[in-house]
């Protein structure tokens, strides 16, 4: 099980440098169109082939893990440093705030968020830039994830309020942000690496399904979810079995991230 542990570790880390020095490691700019080759079959000079338009594989995906290990674990941070933020407030507060903001979660969480991305993606202008649409993909699911670890941070905080150490710092005038940030973050910050390492793949997840929709990172800047739409030719897999290797990539990080060592931090 350990060197399961070690081999999951050193997948991430391999990946995670292919997406950081993408610069140093593609061989072309992810936008490069050598319209003499389209559709070139692997070669020297396209190790993976090229695409209809000429674009090399290899250096897309490069760029594409890029954009994927960059942006997904900032999603992640941004939904967990709202649920908390949002939790700690409302459990310091009266117990009407703190029904309130329950309230508030369990609507969030029934809420279709795919139906509203899709409105919002809708009407963005055509002529919107790529960096905009990435940040719009990914802020909307770091903003609109962060009821599911404020569910878990509530509930943290609730068993929190009544217990003997809570109630004997504020007998003795603590202030409330001092109760947070020196006694009550030391119990949740376990619950939060935790909550941060599951969103991870679950915002890699959803780039690819909005991207396999058309709906996620446009062209011409690539990203695991568009590269994945071309699984929907079988002719261009059969024709050139290495539009697999997103797919290929996508599930070793995915089953790396679940066979991470998982060291839980005890509480003070």
């Amino acid at each position: 099980m350990i060197f399961v542990r070690r081999a999951a570790v050193t997948a991430l880390v391999a990946i995670t440098l292919l997406g950081l020095l993408a610069p140093m490691i593609a061989p072309y700019p992810y936008n490069r169109q050598f319209r003499d080759f389209p559709g070139a079959a692997p070669s020297r000079a396209f190790p993976m082939g090229a695409d209809e338009i000429g674009r090399d594989r290899f250096s897309r995906l490069v760029w594409a893990t890029r954009v994927s290990v960059a942006l997904a674990p900032a999603a992640a941070l941004t939904s967990v440093a709202l649920g908390l933020a949002i939790s700690a407030l409302s459990g310091f507060r009266s117990r009407v705030v703190r029904r309130g903001v329950e309230s508030l979660t369990t609507i969030c969480l029934s809420l279709p968020w795919i139906f509203l991305f899709l409105v919002l993606r809708a009407e963005l202008p055509l002529n919107t830039g790529p960096a905009a649409s990435v940040a719009l993909t990914f802020g909307l699911m770091g903003i609109a994830g962060w009821a599911w670890p404020a569910r878990v941070f509530t509930a943290a905080i609730a068993g929190m309020i009544d217990s003997g150490w809570m109630l004997q710092a504020r007998a003795a005038g603590v202030s409330n942000l001092r109760i947070a940030a020196v006694y009550a973050w030391p119990h949740i910050r376990s619950l939060a690496a935790a909550q941060f390492r599951v969103l991870i793949p679950a915002y890699i997840l959803s780039e690819a399904s909005l991207g396999l929709l058309g709906l996620g990172v446009p062209d011409p800047l690539p990203s695991w979810g568009n590269l994945l739409r071309d699984l929907q030719q079988p002719e261009v897999v059969k024709a050139n079995p290495w539009v697999l290797a997103p797919l290929a990539l996508l599930m070793i990080a995915m089953v790396s991230l679940e066979l991470l060592p998982s060291r839980p931090e005890r509480a003070i």
